[in-house]
């Protein structure tokens, strides 16, 4: 029985130092992390990587025929920051391909009702790239939509300067070009 024990104010006064200290060390980690991530600073409104959630519903756009779905969205003030996660190492610049995906999230955030995205960001492995969103990237990222549509009412001849990404291709059990 402790209730006789008297304690002394040095006890109550270690057991708080320890209590801010343990806390103190948990936002150090949590700060840490949040940088090591790449993530700009605001709440994590959901993160396509999260096997504990049901997937997000994807931003659609019935208009462009477009649909997509950053890694992240972030919310900074009353603006959505898409992120998107590249599992590979930082190229000098960022791969145009990554480039244009993340316009399109931008894109598609602002066509859903939200505030016009200043920037995205890709994460690669070791570096992230803060990519303006412009009206010029805009206007490029509509001429590259078009330009899709167009070219998909058309056959597309092949492309076999990767033979990696033709071995790992979704269609190779139907493709008469296969290496």
């Amino acid at each position: 029985d402790l209730a006789g024990v008297a304690l002394s104010p040095w006890s109550f006064l270690a057991a708080a130092l320890v209590f801010f200290l343990a806390a103190a060390a948990l936002l150090f980690v949590s700060a840490r992390r949040r940088k090591e991530s790449g993530l700009p600073r605001g709440r994590i409104l959901y993160a396509d990587h999260a096997p504990q959630r049901q997937p997000e519903k994807p931003f659609f756009d019935a208009e462009l025929r477009l649909t997509g779905q950053p890694d992240y969205l972030v919310e900074a003030g009353d603006t959505l920051i898409p992120v998107e996660v590249k599992s590979g190492w930082a190229p000098a610049e960022p791969h145009a391909g990554h480039v244009y995906q993340l316009m399109a999230y931008c894109l598609l955030a602002q066509r859903a009702g939200h505030a016009r995205p200043p920037y995205g960001i890709l994460r690669y492995r070791n570096r992230s790239f803060a990519i303006d969103y412009t009206r010029e990237a805009e206007r490029d990222l509509l001429r590259l939509i078009d330009e899709i549509h167009a070219a998909g009412k058309k056959e597309q001849p092949r492309s076999h300067d990767e033979p990696g990404r033709c071995a790992r291709c979704g269609y190779r059990s139907v493709c008469d070009e296969r290496l």
